[in-house]
């Protein structure tokens, strides 16, 4: 595991991930451009392989596995999609995973890693920093090697650090950014790379906002009480690399309600054609909320599809 972010790590990745997962295309939205003034595109990181962009932390990360991690396997936590690219990354390496989560994961995420051969243990609290506590706990007393799902170099390199480089090559242009936040782990991959020399728009919930609170407050705020949401994703606190990373290169933060969230998917589905989970619409909703101004052409990152009929029906308000 690496002890710092660099951008050699960063092209490190790339070129391991590259022919190994999909480069994902960018997408014109003429109704997010209308609305918002300026070009306006989408990257469509929910077609990537796994289902969303944590394939490229996790297996990034898995080929820097020690030979103690490899011969004990690892351990990590998940609301969902970052354990599906641990298990994924894993059979490819040939590496043991255990993965914890939420009792609220999406029953989608929750087979789909089984289906690809992890030992998955859901926990018995609904919120991912009461989990993730319980998963460092478990994996102590299994003498696991723990790996996070954002607070690590490796992964921030791989995350946001690949997709970064990926969408200035495909919209060269593009002078904002829109981007999920939760634990912080593709945010201050993108921030790093971009140096500051783009505006980064951070998206946060607004029952879950560790990034705007920890801006506040000149600290890490790594744990927060647990919310019910349909966007698990962006729920809890973020890490404090990572807010390392983000504090001075984050340009603003936009929150926007369960319900802004709710409408941002359905609106993807009426505009766009694409089914995509609600963590991954938190981008949409800060456009469609009024918050963003923008000054120039922009990139929006859609970064998730994992998601069952059963949410998607509560999304709808089926259930």
């Amino acid at each position: 595991m690496t002890t710092e972010l660099t951008h050699e790590r960063v092209t490190e990745a790339a070129a391991f991930l590259e022919g190994r997962i999909r480069r994902t295309p960018v997408e014109y939205s003429a109704g997010l451009s209308e609305r918002m003034g300026m070009p306006v595109w989408l990257k469509l990181e929910f077609l990537q392989i796994t289902g969303s962009f944590k394939i490229r932390g996790a297996w990034w990360r898995l080929r820097q596995a020690s030979a103690a991690e490899r011969a004990t396997g690892v351990a990590t936590c998940s609301a969902g999609n970052h354990g599906k690219a641990v298990a994924y990354a894993a059979r490819e390496e040939k590496i043991r995973a255990t993965i914890f989560v939420p009792s609220s994961v999406d029953e989608v995420k929750y087979q789909g890693m089984v289906a690809l051969g992890a030992d998955v243990q859901r926990s018995s609290y609904a919120g991912y920093d009461d989990t993730e506590a319980w998963a460092r706990q478990e994996a102590s007393r299994l003498g696991m090697p723990f790996i996070s799902a954002f607070d690590d170099y490796d992964v921030m390199a791989g995350n946001g650090g690949t997709l970064a480089l990926e969408c200035f090559e495909q919209v060269p242009e593009a002078q904002a950014f829109l981007l999920p936040v939760g634990g912080g782990g593709l945010s201050a991959g993108f921030a790093f790379v971009t140096g500051g020399a783009k505006r980064l728009i951070g998206c946060q919930h607004e029952l879950s906002q560790a990034l705007r609170l920890s801006l506040d407050r000149g600290q890490a705020v790594t744990t927060l009480p647990a919310v019910e949401t349909l966007a698990g994703g962006i729920e809890g606190g973020i890490g404090a690399l990572t807010f390392a990373v983000l504090r001075d290169r984050i340009s603003e933060v936009v929150l926007v309600s369960e319900d802004e969230i709710r409408v941002a998917t359905c609106w993807m589905a009426e505009e766009h054609q694409y089914w995509v989970e609600p963590t991954a619409a938190v981008t949409i909703a800060a456009c469609l909320s009024g918050q963003v101004r923008l000054t120039g052409p922009a990139v929006v990152l859609v970064c998730g599809r994992n998601v069952s009929a059963g949410t998607m029906s509560r999304v709808l308000g089926l259930r």
